[in-house]
C-alpha cells in the first residue's frame, strides 16, 4: 500500500469513526450537544484558520526577530530571533496543514486551534 492510499484510508476511517465519540471532558461544546449550525461554523472556522496559517506562516520569521529584539535586546534579536522564527514558521505552517486536513474532526476540544495564538497577527 502506497503512502497516499494509507493516508487517505486513515483520514476516511477517522472521519467515519470519530465524530460520534468526540465528547471529551472539559470541552464546552461537543458534537452531542451542539446544533448543526455550530458544528458547521466550527468546521468552517478551523478550515479558514488552517488556510490562513498556511498562507501567513512565513510571517513568524520577522515577527520572532522583532519580539526577541524588543524583549531581550539587539544581540538576541539578531542571533536567536531568526532561529526561533524559522522554527515557528515550520510549526505554524504545519499546524495550518493539519487543521485544513482535519477540519471536519472536532479536535482538539470543539474545533479549537492547535496552539495559541491561533493566528500569526495575534499577540502572544
Amino acid at each position: 500500500m502506497d503512502v497516499k492510499r494509507f493516508f487517505s484510508a486513515t483520514l476516511i476511517c477517522l472521519a467515519l469513526a470519530l465524530p460520534g465519540r468526540m465528547a471529551w471532558a472539559g470541552a464546552y461544546d461537543t458534537i452531542e450537544n451542539s446544533s448543526p449550525q455550530k458544528v458547521v461554523d466550527g468546521m468552517a472556522t478551523k478550515a479558514v484558520r488552517g488556510m490562513a496559517n498556511i498562507a501567513t506562516g512565513w510571517l513568524e520569521f520577522p515577527k520572532q526577530i522583532c519580539l526577541k529584539y524588543d524583549e531581550d535586546g539587539a544581540v538576541k534579536g539578531i542571533l536567536v530571533g531568526p532561529l526561533k522564527g524559522f522554527g515557528m514558521t515550520l510549526v505554524r505552517t504545519a499546524s495550518g496543514v493539519g487543521e485544513l486536513a482535519t477540519f471536519f474532526i472536532p479536535w482538539p476540544g470543539f474545533y479549537d486551534p492547535y496552539f495559541e495564538p491561533a493566528f500569526v497577527w495575534e499577540k502572544e
